[in-house]
């Protein structure tokens, strides 16, 4: 019961917010509002009353409520997966693909780069190597939730936004293959052992394991949705199948140094990908999903803001290297994606813009850093407290800052939204 409250109450105080900010003439997207409203709600505020049910009275009350999180996400990578259409991709696959690399690599090498040279300051004790790669690595990742929900709101069309949701899809992707890299040699300087397997050969038999999978179900799903005649049922199967997706893909077999396992964001998508392209009922399934996920999405982000810790403003060491992570990472998404698309002549508000709306950073990093606690207590404890303070700003700050760029390309127009 106490469960049912505090999701009745998470959902109530989100959408209540949106409107206080509507009527206090504060135009910050909704996703703001509801990562706002996280914190609000959350154990350093009404949690601090102990009040059960009102409020999260701890992170472990939060953690409680992960399945929704988990459903959540799902559906996001599922709706960025119908982004891929096979025409769109004839069109400006190859920007999608230079870009979504390159903005990633540029991230990562800024965020190693600037770190190395801090570490010389603040000496070998204070900020390890192994920790300045495993940052740089994490830093590649872009969050999709946020980015998505913003076009969503303001109904963002036009060149940006064409390139921008696949270039966040791909680049799961490529994380991935950049923090398993990383990731490995920073073990190896721990004293592990520096394996091909493991920074080469397991991180990309996850990522052929996802698409084949996503792939699978995609065309389980299209034969399926083909015997029924109620788009009621045909829902039901939709929804059905992205809770299949999201558990298979919580499967992870080892056999001697192989790891058999699988990216929910990449399996999710490529499910959506396929179903888009290969069902004639896609667009309809995809507009009604819109609708009833909408409370979900609410109770998302509300958890996601009731998760950050402030207990980061307290670190001095974490705060100098956050706010160095945050910087050069953002330089790193900006330059890395301004300058190929200027290479290739793209649209100029591509050149100008499209760096901007991959600053957000979530729950991709989050796991990442969960990975990370490997390396050891105190290493792994100043790179959560250096990524939570980034995700704390990226999250609060960044769906403005996409919904900025996305207008000042004309690509969101000034109307009144609910």
């Amino acid at each position: 019961m106490v469960v049912i409250l505090t999701t009745a109450v998470t959902l109530l105080a989100g959408l209540l917010l949106t409107r206080v900010f509507k009527y206090l003439h504060l135009n910050f997207p909704d996703v703001t509002v509801y990562l706002l409203t996280g914190l609000l709600v959350g154990p350093f505020a009404l949690g601090r009353l102990g009040i059960e049910g009102i409020g999260f009275r701890n992170f472990e009350e939060v953690e409680g409520l992960s399945l929704i999180s988990s459903v959540a996400l799902g559906f996001i990578a599922f709706s960025i997966g119908a982004e891929f259409k096979f025409d769109k991709i004839r069109h400006s696959g190859k920007q999608t693909i230079i870009i979504g690399i390159l903005q990633a690599l540029c991230a990562s090498l800024l965020v190693d780069i600037a770190l190395i040279i801090l570490r010389s300051f603040v000496g070998e004790e204070v900020l390890p190597l192994s920790v300045c790669l495993t940052l740089g690595a994490i830093a590649s990742a872009t969050a999709p939730a946020a980015t998505l929900m913003v076009v969503k709101q303001y109904k963002a069309k036009g060149p940006v936004t064409d390139l921008l949701l696949p270039i966040v899809a791909l680049d799961d992707a490529v994380g991935l293959v950049i923090f398993a890299i990383s990731f490995g040699i920073a073990q190896a300087i721990e004293g592990g052992e520096l394996s091909f397997i493991t920074i080469i050969i397991n991180p990309l038999i996850e990522i052929v394991l996802s698409i084949v999978l996503g792939s699978l179900l995609g065309v389980i799903l299209t034969k399926l949705e083909r015997i029924f005649f109620s788009s009621d049922h045909r829902m039901a199967m939709t929804i059905s199948f992205v809770l299949l997706a999201i558990a298979l893909s919580s499967l992870e077999y080892k056999i001697d140094s192989f790891k058999l396992s699988f990216s929910s964001l990449l399996v999710l998508m490529m499910m959506g990908t396929i179903f888009c392209n290969l069902s004639e009922f896609s667009q309809d399934i995809f507009e009604k999903s819109d609708h009833w996920t909408a409370p979900l999405y609410v109770a998302f982000f509300v958890i996601s803001g009731a998760q950050l810790d402030l207990n980061v403003f307290s670190q001095p060491t974490s705060l100098l290297i956050g706010l160095i992570y945050i910087i050069m990472r953002c330089l790193g998404k900006y330059l890395g994606s301004s300058l190929p698309a200027r290479f290739m002549h793209l649209d100029h508000n591509i050149v100008k813009y499209l760096g901007i709306t991959l600053f957000p950073q979530a729950g991709v990093a989050l796991g990442m850093v969960n990975t990370a606690q490997v390396l050891g207590p105190a290493n792994g404890s100043l790179i959560r407290n250096v990524i939570l303070l980034s995700v704390l700003i990226y999250e609060l700050i960044g769906p403005s800052l996409t919904k900025f760029s996305l207008t000042k390309a004309g690509e969101i127009h000034p109307t009144e939204n609910n």
